[in-house]
């Protein structure tokens, strides 16, 4: 369970840049607490004096006074209202960019076993359940309870008796809540797994809907779907209960409380010791005390909602990644990349085996492998998504876990086989959103890759909105060659990422490519015979060892190497014998 401390920690850390807000919220909260004090008070003047037939005039203005009070109590009311929802969403929006941000930085084990489904429900559900807590929670807690003691006061001053009485019964109240609040916590907590798990589920089915609609699996996901939402279903409702239970309790002890109190106001006033505007006051303010009661207890649910979704905050951001940042800068220009004896294995299952090679600053290394003999692993490894085991990555002669992180990947420019394209303009996409990159140079950029009639036939050009569906792998393979061309990195990489394009474009990118590597260190999972021919070195892997290692043109003219032998034999059936 959160402490009190967690809970402090995150009121101050989202709250700070928004003090100004907050505390003009305090100020519209507590002028609330004191307009709906004064509304009873100015009732009970107009029922005795009216009973005492006061002049008509007089009674007018008591009425436009109250009408008054009444219209400022709802305006201020609206106003808090607004503000607070202003301050709780600035808050768990900055909440919520910090934990995508924390979990973006967390390594590839971690996103192995959480599904992207639970983590936007971790994200956003359980961020969007603090945001009463952060806007309201404080403000409103002690507004009751101010609004609570000074009902009793104003009691107390009536009669000492009923006031005693009531706060005597107020207290126990209060104290019965407190007691069964805890319980509620867990039950809340396991009610928002399921509903990560849920939306876990979900996320993977919606994913890979082709190859369950190919294999005939569909009874069987909606199956096990009802499964995971009867399971949610269940934690939910049971959550609800223990929680709706509070409200219950407090209805039916106020109830008996505004019972007592017409009763007592009865007797009183029968009695003489009290006018008919006392008991209406009387009977008021008892109903009053529900209020701050009923806040203080919704707030306290809020608190149950908040309570679950702190810990599990803060178990998120407390989650850590297996690589450790290193802090070295990286220079400009090309960067040399040397394995030192690398052995690596994912899982138990050995990928990569005492695996040694240097590719000098500027040159092209071609790595040719069959599928699984470690190729992808090597970049992997490059960019620190994963440690080495045994042995060095090093690049530009650092070992790459001395490294700052964001610099080195920032220096390499990454084009796959699966190119993500967001739904987004054409200029987002090609930038990532960064608005500081003009267009005259994501034009130029588009111009060298020959998309220029491309993009000047969209309706809107650069502003045009693409969806991933809605483009084909040429395209899209040619939008993640123009990223590159935006960062211009000192390291390319392309893994295989001509291999979903058709002859005629990647005719159309080959200047292109020439020009991007042009100055550039690169490594080229190679994929088809002509990607080869443009690397300076070769890197032949076999059951993750190096097979050959070496100048393209020394290797081409051996007649017993091994890329000879590929390139008299047809170098794709080669590999995918």
């Amino acid at each position: 369970m959160a402490t009190l401390r967690d809970y402090r920690a995150l009121l101050v850390r989202y709250l700070r840049p928004q003090r100004r807000r907050a505390a003009l919220l305090a100020v519209l909260v507590l002028g609330t607490t004191g307009l709906q004090l004064a509304g009873p008070l100015m009732l009970r003047a107009f029922i005795d004096r009216a009973q005492a037939a006061a002049a008509m005039q007089t009674l007018v203005w008591m009425a436009l006074g109250f009408l008054a009070v009444t219209l400022l109590t709802q305006f201020v009311t609206i106003a808090a209202l607004w503000l607070s929802e202003q301050v709780g969403w600035a808050a768990t929006n900055a909440l919520r960019g910090d934990l995508a941000l924390h979990c973006l930085r967390l390594d590839p084990t971690f996103h192995h076993t959480h599904t992207p489904g639970e983590l936007i429900e971790r994200i956003d559900g359980d961020t969007t359940a603090l945001a009463t807590f952060f806007s309201q929670f404080v403000i409103r807690i002690v507004g009751a309870a101010l609004l609570l003691t000074g009902v009793l006061l104003l009691l107390m001053r009536e009669d000492w008796r009923i006031g005693l009485g009531l706060g005597v019964y107020s207290a126990l109240a209060l104290f019965l809540l407190l007691r069964v609040r805890a319980i509620a916590v867990p039950h809340i907590a396991r009610s928002q797994q399921a509903s990560a798990e849920m939306f876990g589920f979900m996320e993977e089915r919606l994913a890979g809907v082709e190859d369950i609609r190919a294999n005939g699996a569909g009874e069987y996901t909606m199956h096990r779907l009802l499964g995971v939402m009867r399971h949610r279903f269940h934690r939910q409702v049971r959550a609800e209960m223990v929680g709706d239970s509070i409200w219950i309790f407090v209805r039916l002890f106020f109830l008996v409380a505004g019972v007592g109190s017409l009763a007592a106001g009865t007797w009183l006033y029968q009695s003489g010791a009290i006018s008919l505007g006392t008991v209406y006051l009387l009977f008021q303010f008892t109903t009053m005390l529900r209020r701050p009661i009923e806040l203080i207890t919704g707030q306290l649910h809020e608190f149950q909602r908040a309570a679950a979704s702190v810990g599990r905050i803060g178990a998120l951001f407390a989650e850590r990644s297996a690589l450790e940042n290193g802090t070295e800068p990286l220079p400009a220009g090309p960067l040399p990349v040397a394995f030192e004896r690398v052995t690596f294995a994912y899982e138990g299952e050995p990928v990569l085996q005492d695996v040694s090679f240097r590719l000098e600053a500027g040159r092209t290394l071609g790595v040719l492998g069959r599928t699984g003999s470690g190729k992808t692993t090597l970049t992997r490894l490059l960019l620190r998504l994963y440690d080495v085991e045994r042995g060095q990555v090093r690049v530009a002669g650092s070992d790459v876990r001395t490294l700052d992180i964001d610099r080195l990947r920032g220096r390499a420019g990454v084009v796959t086989q699966e190119v993500q394209v967001f739904r987004a303009s054409l200029r987002d996409n090609l930038t990532l959103f960064d608005p500081s990159i003009p267009d005259e140079q994501v034009r130029r950029v588009l111009n060298d890759l020959g998309l220029a009639h491309w993009v000047e036939s969209l309706p809107d050009g650069l502003d045009s909105e693409l969806a991933g569906d809605a483009l084909s792998a040429g395209e899209a393979q040619l939008i993640a060659f123009g990223r590159v061309f935006l960062r211009d990195p000192g390291l390319v990489i392309l893994d295989e990422a001509s291999s979903r394009l058709d002859p005629a474009t990647e005719t159309l990118i080959e200047r292109a490519v020439d020009r991007l590597l042009a100055g550039r260190t690169a490594i080229i999972i190679a994929h088809r015979l002509g990607t080869v021919q443009r690397a300076d070195d070769i890197l032949i892997l076999e059951d993750g060892q190096v097979q050959e290692f070496g100048p393209r043109s020394v290797l081409a003219a051996d007649p017993v190497s091994r890329l000879s032998a590929l390139l008299g034999t047809g170098m794709q059936e080669a590999l995918a014998s």
